[in-house]
């Protein structure tokens, strides 16, 4: 072989080698912009572990984060219009809400990926008055675990974890147990 064919030859792995290296680059990129957004359930926060803080807006479009709550017991709830338990759970919710939110509770529904609008006729067809978060880019669900709906967190007045339930409907005896359980300090 001549020096110039071995040239020509070096030359096309070479830029073989390049092109396959942009191609890898390239669906790494791919596969890490879905996987921020699609994939669910990072972790599973430890009950009896600090909630991770997140940031998001509400309905009204004020910023809520979950340290601004310190000092309430706080039920975090992941749902989507879509999830019939979600749907099936939530009047527990609010009447939990409606009964305890004078003696230091919240509920932050927080929705997953769907529509502004769509969350927003729900949330007035079914009259809940409680605060509904929209996390668009689905990061607090992969913050806080979520995998399938509904998801609920219990965390207690310091911001640590007291109960993690996973698909299990609520109800309202459950969430007033669960909400005196925690303000007296005992544990699961």
């Amino acid at each position: 072989m001549s020096r110039r064919e071995l040239l020509l030859l070096r030359w096309i792995r070479i830029r073989r080698g390049v092109w396959s290296l942009f191609f890898l680059l390239f669906m790494f990129s791919i596969h890490s912009a879905i996987h921020s957004v699609w994939a669910m359930g990072s972790r599973v926060p430890a009950v009896g572990t600090p909630a991770e803080d997140f940031r998001l807006v509400d309905l009204e479009g004020k910023q809520q984060s979950l340290s601004q709550y310190r000092g309430k017991v706080v039920l975090v709830n992941f749902w989507a219009t879509w999830c019939k338990p979600c749907t099936t759970e939530m009047p527990a919710m609010q009447a939990a809400y409606d009964k305890l939110k004078d003696k230091g509770f919240v509920v932050l529904a927080v929705n997953e990926l769907e529509n502004e609008a769509r969350v927003r006729e729900h949330i007035k067809q079914y009259g809940h008055t409680f605060p509904v978060l929209m996390d668009g880019d689905n990061k607090v669900a992969n913050q806080f675990g979520v995998v399938g709906l509904p998801v609920s967190v219990f965390i207690d007045d310091k911001g640590v974890v007291q109960e993690y339930v996973k698909g299990g409907l609520l109800t309202e005896e459950k969430i007033v147990q669960t909400f005196h359980r925690i303000q007296s300090g005992k544990p699961l």
